[in-house]
């Protein structure tokens, strides 16, 4: 029986497999092998002797799972790692997503008398009449 936590770390492990292979893959196509650490290159050099012997998915897929297998115990998975079930690889049909025009807003009802569904703003020269009013009212009581 396999645990909560176990399966969690396979998942991980099956995540960072394939992304790493895929990272790997990639810079060997651009000559930087070089600059890999060693484990890198040994999992890429066991990717060219299963690509001797089955074709590129296959290939790829047997690495993966001897990665997963090595990251499943270096991240403290016990026990042999729990079986992943496969990804599917469907590629999408059409990557194109058509153009839709959005939906028209509905209108809200006029709040205001005006119709242009805005707060209307008192004018500058009024809030100004109005705190020099204040000012003076207060100067005026106090005095």
């Amino acid at each position: 029986m396999v645990k909560a936590a176990d399966m969690l770390i396979a998942r991980r492990a099956d995540t960072r497999a394939r992304a790493d292979f895929a990272t790997w893959k990639m810079l060997a196509k651009l000559n930087g092998t070089s600059a890999l650490p060693q484990e890198a290159q040994d999992f890429l050099v066991a990717y060219q002797k299963f690509l001797k012997q089955m074709t590129d998915a296959d290939a790829s897929e047997a690495t993966i799972a001897l990665m997963y297998r090595s990251y499943y115990s270096e991240m403290g998975g016990g026990g042999a790692p729990p079986d992943i079930p496969a990804r599917q690889q469907e590629a999408p049909a059409d990557n194109v997503t058509a153009f839709r025009r959005p939906a028209p807003k509905p209108k809200q009802a006029a709040a205001y008398p005006s119709g242009s569904g805005a707060k209307p703003r008192l004018p500058v020269a009024l809030i100004f009449i109005c705190l020099v009013v204040v000012y003076v009212g207060i100067r005026y009581f106090w005095k």
